[in-house]
């Protein structure tokens, strides 16, 4: 068996009360040690600036055209013409008075304006700080104050919300500019407060004067990513140029080694927003590449045709994207003659079989995939060659059917903002990495670090604890939060809060997390501990545990009902029997998911923070059952194994409810 990663420290034992920790390793691909960033590449800036030199013509950003409800073909824009705009749009920056180290706010949907404002930027050492909405109802008033951000890009249907929070930020943003248009009610609304508000072509066209560029350095800060990720305020990760190149050097340098590299010839379908750091970074390697980057339409209910009408070579999505697409193909399937069925059957078994031998995707079954498969190609385009799965998780049976039936390599990694996208990738072409997240990139360490009170032992005979990273693309720090990065950077390692398993081959798989924090399968981050909170505002409930993992899309829970006001509502219903019986019937189970539905709206819940469906316990959680510590904290891994069958059964049921549903629309 192959082995892709190097010990190149021995591990540490438990010392100091310090937990023990295992070897460090990297990938086989850096065994000399790590990727070394190149010189005369000294910011993002370069990768587009050298591009346009090399291929002025070639098409960068492309957008379907909407005339009257109907959406046309793609129309481009070369990288010549993204250049002057971006040289445009950054002399009246300056001219604004915004300077280089100063911060520029980019907020709106994935357009070629976000990537020409996100230029301008780069071309003047300005540091741009994505703002979006996702992270709470005043992340973006917060984040505005918290970076200090003196000019804002928006996008025109978001330019009502920046009025909105504009009272309590005026103080640091004094121009806004919209990518589109901007009603003169709003330029009157924003002069009151002493803010600029200007129209795109107005504000790019408003640059007189041509200022020099100046000198950038791998050590100035690129961007400010703010992130949830744990309770309280959005945190604000620093990245500096510096790990911005690293991050797309060693993008390529894996591609090199393992598959084909992407080139100019190359295009890119952008829908996972540019507001995070894993589309920045495919979006700035395809740039470096001189490829096409074509934008879906804001709209998940035209994705497909969308991608149908660009027929990419490269897609990124999040396992929920790629499961819509394993139920499509398989209903079509079941629905299909026997005959197809049992050709497409023999088809996927003979080519899963060659993949297994370690035979290469395009070389393991040429005739099916012409036969076969390439209708299945066709969903995705027709084009695509690579398919990258990050956020989450990507199921086993999904993993594997895109790996045989698509005709695609699919690189499944793992990354979080602070390691400025991937720090794990799965190699391509290498059958047994299925099911993980593959080996350290080529410019960071890895570890792992045990969690004794998890029961996690990084120098057991299967390693399993805290992954923790060094390296070159690590973050520099939380803005403004000395006492957050001091919590998770020790002795130079980032703790990630994740639980990771070292597999024979080297791959790391990722199994629990360290916190009661987790990700739903299209990466919404859950923090439980706030939501059982909101919940148990409900007067229904005794006490509530809700459930969620990386494989699912939704949140299930089991409520141990409040006696009193459950059965005087059971009472005024009609409903008899003791309180067990009342907690088996189905009318009563229903009742208590509206009441937990009206609280989550109450208290602000969000759509993917609601539960779906719940279980009702009469017995409430209690320490004899080891179900809780003495200060009444829930053990959450003890009720999972109590409840397990019973999870399993509210997803299944959710599941069922919902397909019923869209079914009736």
């Amino acid at each position: 068996m192959e082995v892709y990663t190097v010990k190149v420290e021995e591990s540490r034992p438990s010392t100091g009360g310090k937990p023990s920790a295992g070897p460090v390793y990297r990938c086989v691909y850096a065994k000399d040690g790590l990727t070394e960033l190149p010189s005369g590449l000294e910011s993002p800036w370069e990768f587009f600036s050298g591009s346009v030199k090399r291929y002025p013509r070639n098409s960068m950003l492309g957008q379907r055209e909407v005339v009257d409800g109907e959406a046309g073909p793609y129309a481009w824009r070369t990288y010549e013409d993204v250049y002057k705009k971006a040289i445009q749009v950054g002399n009246a920056i300056r001219e604004r008075g915004v300077n280089p180290g100063d911060r520029c706010g980019i907020y709106g949907s994935n357009c070629p304006e976000w990537v020409i404002a996100m230029e301008a930027c780069n071309s003047h050492g300005v540091c741009y700080v994505p703002l979006y909405d996702t992270l709470g109802a005043n992340a973006v008033e917060f984040i505005i104050n918290h970076a200090e951000v003196s000019i804002a890009f928006v996008q025109e249907s978001k330019i009502s919300s920046v009025l909105a929070c504009l009272p309590n930020c005026s103080s640091h943003l004094k121009t806004i500019v919209s990518f589109g248009k901007v009603a003169s009610a709003q330029e009157r609304e924003a002069s009151q407060l002493g803010v600029s508000c200007f129209s795109w072509e107005e504000f790019s066209s408003s640059g007189k004067t041509s200022f020099r560029l100046p000198p950038k350095n791998k050590d100035d800060l690129c961007t400010i990513m703010y992130t949830s990720g744990t309770t309280g305020d959005p945190k604000g990760v620093r990245l500096t140029n510096g790990a911005v190149i690293g991050e797309v050097v060693t993008t390529e340098l894996l591609l090199q080694e393992t598959d084909k590299v992407v080139t100019e010839e190359d295009s890119y379908f952008s829908f996972l927003p540019l507001a995070h750091v894993f589309d920045q970074i495919m979006e700035n390697y395809c740039i470096y590449k001189g490829a096409s980057i074509g934008y879906w339409r804001g709209d998940v209910r035209y994705l497909m045709e969308d991608l149908r009408e660009l027929k990419p070579t490269i897609f990124c999505g999040v396992p929920r994207i790629y499961e819509r697409v394993y139920t499509s193909v398989h209903e079509k399937l079941s629905s299909g003659g026997a005959l197809a069925k049992k050709l497409f059957q023999y088809a996927y078994d003979f080519k899963l079989k060659n993949l297994r031998r370690g035979i290469k995707q395009d070389e393991a079954s040429p005739l099916f995939d012409r036969l076969v498969f390439n209708k299945i190609k066709q969903v995705l385009g027709g084009r695509v060659r690579i398919l990258i799965s990050g956020a989450a998780p990507l199921p086993g049976n999904v993993e594997e059917f895109l790996r045989v039936a698509t005709c695609s390599v699919v690189i499944q990694g793992y990354g979080l903002t602070e390691s400025c996208a991937g720090c794990f990738t799965s190699v391509a072409n290498v059958f047994p990495m299925m099911g993980t997240v593959g080996v350290p990139v080529t410019t960071v360490e890895a570890r792992l670090e045990s969690v004794p009170e998890m029961g996690y032992d990084a120098l057991s005979e299967i390693p399993r604890g805290e992954v923790c990273l060094r390296g070159k693309t690590l973050f520099s720090g939380y803005h403004r939060r000395p006492d957050l990065t001091d919590a998770v950077l020790e002795d130079g390692w980032f703790h990630t809060g994740d639980v990771g398993e070292w597999q024979p081959n080297g791959a790391m798989k990722i199994i629990d997390r360290k916190k009661n924090i987790f990700k739903l399968s299209q990466g919404e981050y859950i923090a439980v501990e706030s939501i059982e909170r909101a919940y148990s505002q409900c007067r229904l409930v005794a006490s509530i545990w809700v459930y969620g993992n990386s494989f699912e899309s939704f949140l299930v829970g089991v409520v141990v009902p409040e006696k009193g006001p459950f059965e005087d509502w059971a009472a005024a219903n009609g409903l008899s029997g003791g309180f067990q019986s009342l907690c088996e019937n189905q009318k009563a189970r229903e009742h208590v998911l509206e009441e937990l539905d009206k609280t989550a709206r109450g208290q602000q819940l969000r759509g993917f923070e609601m539960v779906k469906a719940i279980h009702l316990e009469p017995t409430p959680f209690d320490m004899e059952r080891d179900l809780m510590t003495p200060t009444f904290k829930l053990k959450r891994a003890q009720l999972l194994k109590l409840y397990q069958g019973r999870v399993d059964q509210l997803y299944r049921e959710a599941r069922d409810r919902m397909r019923g549903e869209f079914s009736c629309q």
